[in-house]
């Protein structure tokens, strides 16, 4: 599971204080490197890259190089004709040598930057479909200009299809993930995990394969595509080497081999050859083993994600996107995910939810702060900002899971925010007393509300014997991101956080509860298209929380709607009692979760998660745009060049900060394309 960062410019200068050697050229390194649409690109820095070994650092360049060669499987997995339309990009702006300052040409660059920014044509986020703004016969003469083919052939159909046409009809794939409860979310999904396969017949070939009395369930479907053939045979394509994406994987694991030899220990070494073994066979099982000794390795400075992990993209949330992350620990800024991770139990035992459904034990959770060295796949451009794996629930109950806070992302989206003259708080918060706290609070909140989202909310609770953890479909992944904030959000009120000297005083909570209500309940919805609908799972959940929390809280008056100067305002006046709701609804969802009570977990999500008030939310994009900002962000790679004597032989590698964010694009484009 993973925290992705909510844009609100606050608290920036907590963060500058903690970053330490990654801000020690502030007056020089710029973090915003280029805005466009609703997007802002911004670079960060590795803080302790000159203190790594010269084999750390060979660990670390090898692992990234493995993360690169997955790029164009998450292309594929998005849409089947991303690649395609990435390709007929990539020459245009490679190869095309005519007038580029025309206002036409400035229009296709930003759809270029659009594409490479959602990883395919669908926005990242709100997985609409969307279009260049220059004309269609202008794209088509940019194409006869290169000599890049119009025309898409399917390659397992071997159907024809105009690539125009694909690129600017808003009947073809017109959403990523379908969101339309009335028809078949899975036929009428453009991601490309599902070929000609209804609903029904995916969980019917699922449940096939499920034993319920299974207490070590093996994710069946996490590595495959699923097709009907001609013979009218539903089956598996297996992402495997030899299979499904097989080139980019024998690349990976190509790359993982050379990785393996520079790691830091045997366990290290252990987990390579696993996911090199899972990767060659396609065999869940490596999976899950792999997992459980990814899990065990904790002394290493150097560690990394590789693999196909998260399955917010599946809309029936089973199949998972290829993701990859190398970082390097920060050992002093991980004492606070220590101290939180040491006090598992504690929090276990002391939570709001039914006795039956917490565990008598909680094993082997390891918190860490660390500073991302290479983000690819899923997580690039657009990154998490806390990760927390793995996702078997049996794996978390037995064995534990890995819990990290990205601290130069966060960082780097902290500083970029300083570069901008408008304030997203000073503009939705009710009165100067709300911004001062926020300032003074908002920063280390935010950091230790990840810490308990990914340490300890995600590991808590158990299932009840028998039920799956795929029992809540669809739903299941905007229920468990909202189970792990409400579990954040219950205990960052809680004077245990004060005791073991994670948070500064009594007080600090309340800047946390002020911004989560004034974000989920309005801010959040600058991102969203008027008259769209809330889809994205990270946001439902926000949605869900806030609205949930007004609307119990009304008789007692605990969030009030206040109108001042025709804006609107939710102010929290008393944050004691919203500490309650936040328990009483974590308690709701958890029982909802370890029951596998489909229908109760449907009901929450479509009340609170999914509609937006209409008036409310025009009102919230006509305030946001008049601040000139941009919602969503992401980030370029810093290069790890290896430095050569007369022989060729690395002796070093150094960090290259780019801050050409097309020039990067075009350079992956190239040098690690294998599909």
């Amino acid at each position: 599971m993973k925290i992705l960062k909510m844009l609100i410019v606050c608290g920036a200068a907590a963060s500058v204080a903690a970053c330490g050697e990654s801000v020690r050229d502030t007056d020089t390194f710029r973090y915003l490197i280029d805005e466009f649409a609703d997007i802002k690109i911004m670079r960060y820095q590795i803080p302790g890259w000159d203190s790594l070994s010269l084999r750390q650092k060979e660990y670390v360049y090898h692992l990234g190089e493995a993360a690169k060669y997955g790029r164009d499987i998450i292309w594929a997995q998005n849409c089947r004709y991303n690649l395609a339309v990435r390709h007929a990009v990539e020459d245009i702006l490679d190869k095309y040598d005519g007038d580029r300052e025309c206002k036409e040409f400035q229009d296709f660059t930003v759809y270029a930057k659009r594409l490479f920014f959602s990883n395919g044509m669908h926005h990242h986020y709100a997985e609409d479909k969307f279009f260049p703004e220059c004309p269609k016969e202008y794209f088509s003469s940019l194409m006869d200009a290169v000599g890049t083919g119009r025309e898409y052939t399917d390659p397992d159909s071997g159907s024809r299809e105009d690539l125009l046409d694909i690129i600017y009809s808003p009947d073809i794939v017109p959403q990523r993930k379908s969101t339309d409860r009335s028809g078949d979310i899975v036929a009428m999904s453009a991601v490309n995990y599902y070929r000609g396969v209804t609903r029904e017949e995916a969980e019917d070939f699922y449940a096939a394969m499920t034993d319920p009395a299974d207490t070590t369930p093996v994710s069946y479907g996490l590595n495959s595509r699923l097709v009907k053939g001609k013979d009218g045979i539903v089956r598996e394509e297996v992402y495997r080497v030899g299979g499904l994406y097989g080139p980019a994987l024998e690349k990976i694991s190509g790359e993982l081999r050379k990785a393996a030899f520079y790691a830091e220990n045997d366990a290290q070494r252990k987990c390579i050859d696993l996911l090199i073994d899972y990767y060659m066979t396609g065999d869940l099982a490596l999976w899950d083993e792999y997992n459980i000794e990814w899990v065990r390795e904790t002394d290493g400075t150097v560690d990394f994600v590789n693999g196909f992990v998260e399955d917010y993209n599946d809309p029936l949330g089973r199949k998972a996107s290829w993701e990859a992350l190398v970082n390097i620990k920060d050992h002093e800024a991980s004492r606070r995910t220590e101290i939180i991770s040491a006090n598992a139990q504690w929090f276990e035992d002391h939570s709001p939810v039914d006795p039956r459904f917490r565990k008598e034990e909680v094993k082997g959770v390891s918190a860490k702060v660390i500073n991302a060295t290479t983000l690819a796949g899923d997580c690039y451009p657009s990154t998490p900002i806390g990760v927390n794996l793995p996702n078997a629930d049996w794996i978390r109950k037995d064995y534990g899971s890995k819990s990290v806070t990205i601290a130069n992302i966060t960082h780097a989206y902290d500083l970029a925010a300083l570069e901008s003259p408008n304030s997203v708080l000073s503009e939705f918060a009710w009165d100067e007393e709300e911004v001062a706290m926020a300032k003074k609070y908002q920063s280390i909140t935010d950091e230790v509300h990840t810490d308990l989202h990914e340490c300890l909310g995600h590991g808590s609770g158990q299932l009840l014997p028998g039920v799956s953890p795929g029992a809540l479909g669809e739903y299941s992944s905007t229920l468990e991101e909202t189970r792990a904030d409400l579990f954040g959000l219950y205990y960052v009120a809680d004077p245990k956080l004060v005791e073991l000297g994670v948070l500064p005083d009594k007080e600090a909570y309340k800047a946390q509860y002020a911004n989560y209500i004034r974000n989920g309940i309005m801010v959040q919805f600058n991102r969203v298209e008027l008259g769209r609908q809330n889809t994205e799972a990270h946001m439902q959940n926000r949605k869900l929380i806030a609205e949930w929390c007004y609307e119990n809280g009304l008789k007692d008056n605990v969030i009030e709607k206040r109108v001042r100067d025709g804006k609107t305002y939710f102010v929290v006046n008393d944050y004691e009692a919203l500490r309650g709701l936040f328990g009483k609804l974590l308690a709701e969802v958890q029982r909802i979760k370890s029951e596998g009570d489909y229908a109760a977990g449907k009901a929450l999500v479509e009340k609170y998660a999914v509609d937006i008030d209409p008036a409310l939310h025009k009102e919230v994009k006509e305030r946001y745009d008049r601040l000139g900002l941009k919602p969503y962000g992401g980030f370029v790679n810093p290069e790890i060049v290896p430095v050569t004597d007369q022989d060729g032989k690395a002796v070093d590698y150094r960090i290259e900060y780019t801050d050409d964010y097309l020039g990067q694009m075009l350079l992956y484009g190239k040098e690690y394309s294998t599909l």
